[in-house]
């Protein structure tokens, strides 16, 4: 089984990495979020709350139109 996973993450390791790569985004996502709520409303600027919400945009601008425009380029 780990053998099977290791060699589909060599024949395609681009991919692999991404996918890995949206999961610990997604991970650090939810776990940022649950400290921030947990941590109570944002003082001042809030720089905490806008990096969190800066690394999702930068996610789903990564998936939504630079992925796609990848692909069509193939």
């Amino acid at each position: 089984m780990i053998a099977d996973l290791v060699a589909r993450v060599r024949a395609i390791p681009i991919a692999a990495v991404l996918e890995l790569g949206s999961l610990l985004v997604c991970v650090l996502l939810f776990f940022g979020t649950l400290g921030l709520l947990s941590s109570g409303p944002p003082t001042g600027r809030g720089d905490l709350w806008l990096a969190l919400i800066g690394l999702g945009v930068a996610f789903v601008i990564f998936w939504t139109v630079l992925v796609p425009l990848y692909e069509r380029t193939l």
